[in-house]
Formats: C-alpha cells, sequence, structure tokens
C-alpha cells in the first residue's frame, strides 16, 4: 500500500474488556491510525456486576455490562469516529445497539493460514462463526463477524490496514495499559 492509500483510511477504533479478578471488570478503548499509532485512549474505572444483577439478568448480564455499560460509554466518549471498532469479546458486540459504528468481532480463536482468494470473500457461516443476523469474513489470518449490513466498505478497509498492522496486537497493547493502570494506582495507595 502507498503512502497516500493508506493516509486516506480512516482510524480504527479496538474495544475490549479486561477481567480483572481483584478488581472487577475494565474496559479498554484504542483508537489508531491506519499505520498503527495511536491517536486516542480510554479506559474504565472497574465495573462489579451486584448479586442481584448477576440474578436478574441471568445469560444477559455480560453483554449487558460489556457493551451496554462499558461499551457504550467508551465510544460515546472518544473524540474521534473511527470508521469501525473492533472487538475481540462477543459480548462487546452489544455495543453496536448504541451506536452507528459498525462494531465487528475479530475471531483469533479459528486461525487459517490458506491464501484466500478475492472470490471467497464472504466465508460459509456456521454458529461458533457468526449469528444468525451477522456475516463471517475473511480478513488476513482471521476471521471477522460482521453485524448485518453492506460490508463492502468495511471489508475492503479492514484487509488495507492488515497489511499495515496486526489487527489482534492492538488489544495487547490495551490490556498492558489497563494492567499498568493497576500497578500504578496500587503503588499510589501503597505510598498514601
Amino acid at each position: 500500500m502507498n503512502g497516500k492509500s493508506a493516509k486516506s483510511l480512516p482510524p480504527l477504533g479496538f474495544l475490549t474488556v479486561v477481567d480483572s479478578p481483584v478488581h472487577g471488570l475494565f474496559g479498554g478503548y484504542l483508537v489508531l491510525s491506519c499505520s498503527g499509532r495511536p491517536l486516542e485512549f480510554h479506559c474504565t474505572a472497574p465495573v462489579r456486576a451486584s448479586r442481584a444483577q448477576k440474578i436478574l439478568y441471568g445469560p444477559t448480564l455480560e453483554p449487558f455490562l460489556y457493551g451496554e455499560q462499558i461499551g457504550r460509554s467508551l465510544i460515546a466518549n472518544s473524540k474521534l469516529q473511527p470508521s469501525v471498532v473492533l472487538t475481540n469479546s462477543r459480548p462487546v458486540l452489544a455495543a453496536g445497539q448504541f451506536t452507528e459504528l459498525p462494531v465487528v468481532l475479530i475471531d483469533n480463536s479459528v486461525r487459517d493460514n490458506r491464501p484466500v482468494a478475492p472470490s471467497e470473500t464472504p466465508l460459509p457461516q456456521t454458529p461458533s462463526q457468526a449469528t444468525p443476523t451477522s456475516t463471517s469474513v475473511k480478513v488476513g489470518e482471521y476471521f471477522v463477524e460482521l453485524p448485518a449490513g453492506d460490508h463492502a466498505t468495511i471489508i475492503k478497509q479492514l484487509r488495507e490496514i492488515s497489511l499495515q498492522i496486526d489487527l489482534l496486537e492492538p488489544f495487547d497493547r490495551i490490556d498492558e495499559a489497563i494492567r499498568e493502570a493497576q500497578r500504578v494506582g496500587e503503588s499510589t495507595r501503597d505510598v498514601a
């Protein structure tokens, strides 16, 4: 990809939730340029479900916490508007109900190093890869699950950017940034 086309690509958002057994759930949202440079980062204070919420929400608790409470808040408070938000956590997909931005799941559990021909773009859906209203597509070495709708622009952008950066690597950055914030917070409490 030449420099001109790389600069014309809009930024990408990466949204995940880190579960800390000690503190609770932390949401992290990183917006990157198409070359992989950070443009904006936000994380939440820890979130814990009450016992009553666990009982009342049942199997809908994770989508509520990850998507509605954490994801929705992080996307809404961002100053930048990426073209797409990627997540590595299925419950975060619930955030897509509260934003105009497409929220896309990148599946790191299924890797296939076989080259994919352009004619193979839409992959057959299997229950483990996609919900009934989504489409699973191969982008680089990963499968992504896209919400219902027109996907051509999203797929094209993700494929172009996947030539520049590993689409899963930003989640490692978010995880490490959240863990570093926890360490700093704990050492600050120890001093005080």
